[in-house]
């Protein structure tokens, strides 16, 4: 199939070696920044926070928490160009939504006279999902998949390499970046940058999927 999308998702693979000399553009990381703001998330809901590691310094913390485990995705904290820590608020709030609310009676999204009624109907959603502790962590770390997802295809888009990375610690993070974090969890990140020639043995790999007949089903 030729289309500019399937292109885009034929290009991407997960990247196993790095280029550290190759750094991505301030153009292309501001890009990058405003997908993750613009991604979709279940009513709206934003419960997350994206730390974005570009400083030589900021990475190198990153790096020390792989001091117990998955030590195979260490190099890519220092080699890639940027990493990004996709955290989730794991006590998102009737407050927190709040928040959407406000943003979204600003800019002429609903009127007064209906916002009660939004902030009420859209939460009672997340009660659904909210244990007697107010934990509902689970909830919103799934909307975090939803950005990783937007993500990598817009760094397809822009030929950017990437690798996401489930196998962190993030008991090391939340020490480590307990400030920035505020109170947020951390369980997966994304690398990106540009792959070293030569050296990386995932690039130039065919693409291996399930026939479309055995994941798609059209009634």
């Amino acid at each position: 199939m030729s289309h500019p999308i399937i292109e885009d998702l034929n290009f991407r693979y997960t990247a196993k070696k790095y280029d550290a000399n190759k750094r991505i553009s301030a153009e292309d990381v501001a890009v990058i920044t405003e997908t993750l703001r613009l991604s979709a998330s279940s009513i709206n809901s934003q419960p997350w926070k994206f730390i974005v590691l570009e400083s030589e310094a900021a990475k190198q913390r990153f790096h020390d928490t792989f001091a117990n485990m998955h030590q195979f995705n260490q190099p890519h904290a220092t080699e890639a160009s940027h990493i990004v820590l996709f955290a989730h608020n794991p006590n998102y709030t009737k407050d927190d939504y709040r928040k959407v609310i406000d943003e979204e009676l600003k800019l002429g999204r609903l009127n007064q006279d209906s916002y009660q009624a939004r902030l009420d109907g859209a939460f009672g959603f997340v009660e659904m999902v909210t244990d007697d502790s107010g934990y509902n962590g689970q909830w919103t770390k799934a909307q975090t998949y939803i950005a990783l997802g937007t993500t990598l295809h817009t760094l397809a888009r822009l030929k950017i390499d990437s690798t996401p990375m489930e196998g962190v610690d993030p008991e090391l993070i939340g020490e480590e970046f307990k400030g920035e974090l505020g109170g947020y969890v951390c369980n997966f990140a994304l690398a990106m940058g540009y792959h070293l020639e030569g050296e990386d043995y995932n690039q130039g790999l065919p693409k291996s999927r399930l026939p479309i007949d055995e994941v798609i089903v059209t009634l």
